[in-house]
């Protein structure tokens, strides 16, 4: 078994087969997506989240693999690689290890020990570090030689020397590496000369802030490295240096004496200018990191309920983009998204509201419009309750994040050259009513807004996983071939943009795809790919109803089978349930189709092709409450979720500022992650526990009992 299997095995609790399999099969160019769906048997159905997770493990182990090879080389050229160096550089797969093995041979800028090594004082040193002289002064006269004109000169150098060994000591490294892991305490501060500006006021909470910072969460930590990288908050992570001076001095100074004075001198110097400044840059490195990784999972499932948000389907739309001075821009759009119409709406100023519901009727009429869509930008309040009036249309609030981003974008462009980018936006509201999945993956995911700290945490790994979430997505709910968008058909297993563009370009000069297998004749379309997408792309009304379902083409010729088995036609078994269970699969089981797939496969058949998203409701805001001054202690309203954090989730409840019902308020009984209990754009019922009209905040509970 190769041995980094059995690391990740171990790093993942999986067994060390599901581990090999699912590597072997990422090598061979199959995507994740794919391997969950089609290759159970292999991985032991391990799922997205956990074949993901071996991907990761096993790039970072690769990683670490060129680290060594680089560290190996370095040393080789300097002449000091031993057999047995080698054989512990191989031996580690901890970064942290690996790069304490290699620091004293790392190459340095001049360092006050390298310069006392060129003034010919390493002997000193290692006389000094031996403690068996009781006249160090006198031994030092030896040295006097060059740039050295003294004995002080002389001792100061030979601790410089002393101090680099002993930070450079793995053991003493792990040592206070240790301490901080238990004690470390992370401080903030705000800064004096910028304590009173306008824009420290949000990082209040931090002007004089301590914890230890392995109960710090992810928001905070977060929070204060935003106000130290604007320049109004002093951070710090910190222990107590005696107990590690201490842990040094213990191993470093035997005895007492002159000697081991200016030992112990060099422990605290070790201490102070050395190793405690590196190891608080390590661990204030590593706390970010896993900062970014804690919250990046939030990022990510936030976006994952955006995507896979309940979608209105075909039906004609009227989508408002509300404004004030400039007016709601209008567009009307047909079942397929296509723009009827568009126009500007003025709501306020000269104009009454019972002039823009006559504009708006008028609109509604003409073009039997059967929902509305208002984006929940500025004035959203107002417009919707203008909007409401029209009798008989559903009105839907829409987030308008990234709205504003697609329609400035070479996409939006593209696809509307002629128009002005604000009926671009509106466009884009009214589409992502219809099929938020199929609007929001033509926008940058990181442009949608799916976190309050998006923009701190590492971008490379940010984009990383909102675009295996935004493909996961995509392959969850499947895509129509003969519909779809080159963006969402860029997200299909196997595919990616020229592919998509390819399959588009085809549709163009062919027409319809009449079945799957004529995707075999999009140019550079090949098996591999083939194989990795088929099975995710629909085709309504296809000779085959299998090309309908989620049921791969490898295994079209198992289900004939089974049909025969039953005396009828494929088509005959297709949501019937009774034949269906008469299906003996015990009897279909081999080498390659375990029961996990032969369950997926009947599941299919039973509904090809469903849809994973739930139904779209309409909402409607408190008629009593339209700004924060209108809210009292104790009222129940409804909102909607509008954003999740580990800490607790924000509410929209229609007064222009949305309210965080923490964690602690979120049920009856202890949780530890706010998606147990709510989902984005889920409705929810609140009450109001506290307003803060200064800092205009907001607290809600979703509690039962009242405390």
């Amino acid at each position: 078994m190769n041995n980094n299997y059995q690391i990740i095995a171990k790093r993942l609790m999986l067994p060390e087969k599901q581990v090999e399999n699912t590597i072997l099969l990422l090598n061979e160019g199959c995507t994740i997506p794919f391997i969950a769906r089609y290759r159970k048997e292999r991985t032991g159905s391990l799922d997205e989240v956990q074949i993901a997770a071996i991907s990761e493990q096993y790039a970072k182990m690769q990683e670490l693999t060129k680290r060594k090879d680089t560290i190996c080389k370095t040393i080789e050229e300097q002449g000091k690689l031993t057999a047995d160096l080698k054989r512990k550089i191989e031996a580690t797969w901890d970064a942290t290890e690996l790069e304490d093995i290699y620091l004293p041979f790392k190459p340095k800028r001049r360092t006050k020990a390298q310069i006392a090594r060129e003034n010919g004082l390493e002997p000193l040193a290692t006389i000094l570090l031996l403690q068996r002289e009781q006249q160090p002064e006198t031994v030092a006269k030896r040295f006097l030689k060059g740039d050295i004109k003294s004995v002080d000169e002389a001792l100061a150098g030979a601790k410089d020397i002393i101090a680099e060994a002993i930070s450079e000591d793995e053991t003493v490294r792990q040592q206070i590496r240790s301490v901080f892991r238990r004690e470390a305490v992370i401080t903030s501060k705000a800064v004096k000369s910028k304590r009173e500006e306008e824009g420290a006021q949000k990082f209040a909470d931090y002007f004089e802030f301590s914890e230890p910072l392995k109960r710090c969460s992810s928001h905070r930590l977060l929070a204060m490295r935003r106000g130290e990288s604007e320049g109004f908050l002093k951070v710090n992570i910190d222990v107590d240096g005696e107990q590690c001076t201490e842990k040094i001095r213990k191993k470093y100074v035997h005895g007492l004496g002159k000697c081991q004075q200016l030992v112990g001198e060099a422990c605290d110097d070790a201490y102070k200018r050395l190793v405690r400044p590196s190891i608080e840059t390590e661990f204030a490195n590593t706390s970010k990191e896993a900062a970014d990784e804690e919250a990046i999972k939030v990022f990510a499932e936030n976006l994952r309920q955006l995507l896979l948000a309940a979608p209105l389907g075909q039906k004609r739309v009227m989508a408002v983009d509300p404004g004030i001075r400039t007016g709601c821009k209008v567009v009307c759009l047909s079942e397929q998204g296509d723009l009827l119409h568009h126009s500007v709406v003025y709501t306020v100023g000269n104009k009454s509201g019972n002039d823009a519901l006559a504009a708006f009727t008028k609109l509604v009429s003409r073009y039997d419009v059967e929902a509305i869509a208002v984006g929940n930008g500025t004035a959203s309040r107002e417009t919707t309750d203008i909007l409401r009036q029209i009798d008989n249309v559903p009105v839907y609030v829409v987030s308008e994040d990234g709205a504003s981003i697609y329609s400035a974008s070479e996409n939006g462009r593209n696809e509307f050259p002629d128009l002005d980018l604000t009926v671009r936006g509106a466009i884009s509201i009214g589409r992502r009513l219809m099929d938020p999945l199929a609007e929001l993956v033509k926008i940058d995911a990181k442009s949608i807004g799916v976190g309050q700290y998006q923009h701190d945490v590492n971008q490379t790994k940010l984009k990383q996983s909102l675009d295996r979430t935004v493909e996961s997505c995509v392959n969850q709910v499947g895509v129509n071939l003969n519909t779809a968008s080159k963006h969402l058909l860029t997200y299909v297993s196997g595919l990616g943009p020229s592919l998509a563009q390819n399959i588009v370009d085809y549709r163009h000069e062919h027409g319809a795809f009449a079945s799957r297998s004529e995707l075999k004749k999009v140019p550079r379309l090949g098996s591999v790919a083939y194989e990795q997408c088929a099975g995710f792309l629909r085709i309504p009304n296809a000779r085959n109803p299998l090309d309908n379902s989620a049921v791969h083409p490898e295994r079209y010729a198992l289900v004939e089978v089974m049909a025969k088995e039953q005396r009828c036609r494929v088509s005959d078994l297709i949501g019937n349930h009774e034949r269906l269970k008469r299906i003996p699969l015990q009897q279909f089981v081999t080498s390659e189709v375990g029961l996990p797939t032969l369950h997926d496969i009947l599941k299919e058949l039973e509904k090809p092709g469903l849809d994973p998203r739930e139904q779209l409701e309409e909402f409607r805001f408190d008629e009593r409450v339209h700004t924060v001054e209108d809210l009292i202690v104790g009222m129940e309203l409804p909102g909607i979720v509008t954003n999740i954090t580990n800490f607790g989730a924000f509410v929209d409840i229609g007064v222009h500022q949305d309210g965080l019902v923490h964690i602690s308020q979120m049920a009856d009984k202890f949780i530890k992650d706010p998606n147990e209990v709510v989902k984005l754009h889920q409705h929810v019922r609140v009450r109001v526990i506290e307003v803060d009209l200064r800092r205009k905040r907001i607290a809600l509970s979703m509690r039962s009992t009242r405390n």
